[in-house]
């Protein structure tokens, strides 16, 4: 695992930066770039701004999402609608390469048919896990990413890639991938725009195993934090 840390005046502009040239690298070598996104507020303008991308070719992405709240998809907690405003609608994605995951069903159903769903298009690869081109992740005043909080069983999964979660705030009923997944990818970029965090950044970088975020590790992929100053 190759681990890089970018400290940027230009958090927004960076970071869209980082997926285009993700997408365009992966379509070139592979001809598809597998994407996922994650949830909250931090990457709200980074989609904006990387809908304004012209030259991704939006039919050669796959996107995912990382974590997903019990809702439905139009309410306003649902990861998918946040996406779909800021990025699926603007840049014209095609339906049928959205992948959502469905919080408004019961959760462990919902979580056996989106690891069905990518355990397809992984064996259509060769490949013993859905391999991420680019796997984005926020970080957590407690050191949570996705929906993998401190003490969460989620920890301890090992054969499982997507299962159910609950998290501290409303709504508490998530669906998360687990770390196997997460660590598939070829690359993971954590996007943190909030100095109060530092602290934390410290701890789960220098590997305190009390922290989830510390547990991400690619196994053969690179490892990406874009801190925001």
């Amino acid at each position: 695992m190759k681990t890089r840390v970018l400290h940027t005046s230009s958090f927004v502009g960076d970071a869209a930066a980082i997926i285009h040239d993700a997408a365009l690298e992966a379509i070139a070598a592979r001809g598809i770039f597998r994407l996922s996104l994650c949830g909250g507020n931090t990457p709200k303008p980074i989609y904006a701004e990387l809908a304004k991308s012209t030259d991704i070719p939006w039919a050669k992405v796959q996107l995912t999402f990382g974590d997903e709240r019990c809702v439905p998809p139009d309410h306003d907690q649902s990861n998918y609608r946040m996406a779909k405003h800021t990025l699926l609608d603007a840049a014209h994605v095609p339906e049928g390469n959205v992948f959502r995951i469905r919080g408004e069903i019961d959760p462990e159903t919902a979580s056996l048919e989106y690891e069905q769903k990518l355990a397809h298009v992984a064996s259509r690869f060769g490949e013993e896990r859905y391999a991420h081109d680019l796997l984005l992740l926020g970080l957590g005043e407690d050191g949570h990413t996705a929906s993998i909080f401190p003490g969460s069983p989620a920890l301890d999964e090992k054969v499982r890639n997507v299962i159910p979660a609950t998290g501290p705030k409303p709504p508490p009923q998530r669906i998360t991938f687990t770390l196997p997944l997460i660590n598939a990818a070829r690359h993971v970029c954590f996007l943190v725009n909030d100095p109060a965090k530092a602290g934390m950044i410290d701890e789960v970088i220098a590997g305190d195993m009390s922290r989830p975020a510390a547990h991400v590790k690619p196994a053969s992929g690179h490892l990406t934090w874009l801190l925001g100053s």
